[in-house]
């Protein structure tokens, strides 16, 4: 069967708006940056502490070394995170556009305090109190397996337009 050339064109139009609309916003709060101006490669140099634990402090960006993904613009410590980051940028940028992980396994889209966080099997998330990742942490896994059914249903709403309580960032603004 063929089908008309403007036929194709049509239909590839289409898919790509419609794959464009199920694209979220990265969480994005005042400094104008996405993960507020913290190095999103920086976490995947820091150790970890075990689940219950407090992490190391997430590493403020530059606000003269930055790249654009999803929409929005992420600081680095160094030239050479940018690089990484260019390089493959969905292997670092935080799940669920930056919003809290245990919010999405809520339901809903809330902001994300960059210094909470744990990276899961690669995967870089953040919540948004320390009571949250109290509730995060108590059953990861099965969030996880709650954010990723919400997520789909959620994706393309908008991103969250609150502040992140009882954070201020150290990072630049834009």
């Amino acid at each position: 069967m063929r089908f008309p050339l403007n036929f194709l064109a049509a239909t590839a139009t289409a898919v790509t708006f419609a794959t464009a609309s199920f694209a979220g916003e990265q969480y994005v709060d005042p400094t104008g940056f996405a993960v507020s101006g913290y190095d999103v490669v920086a976490y995947f140099d820091l150790e970890q502490a075990p689940v219950g634990q407090s992490q190391p402090a997430a590493v403020p960006g530059d606000k003269d070394i930055t790249a654009t993904y999803n929409g929005s613009t992420f600081a680095f410590s160094s030239e050479a995170n940018r690089d990484r980051f260019v390089a493959n940028p969905a292997a670092y940028a935080p799940q669920y556009d930056g919003h809290c992980a245990y919010g999405v396994a809520q339901g809903g889209k809330v902001p994300a305090n960059p210094n909470l966080w744990r990276i899961v099997d690669g995967k870089l998330y953040l919540n948004i109190t320390k009571n949250v990742v109290g509730f995060w942490e108590e059953d990861i896994g099965g969030n996880l397996k709650k954010s990723e059914k919400n997520w789909v249903n959620i994706e393309s709403a908008a991103a969250s337009d609150r502040a992140i309580p009882q954070f201020s960032s150290s990072a630049p603004v834009n």
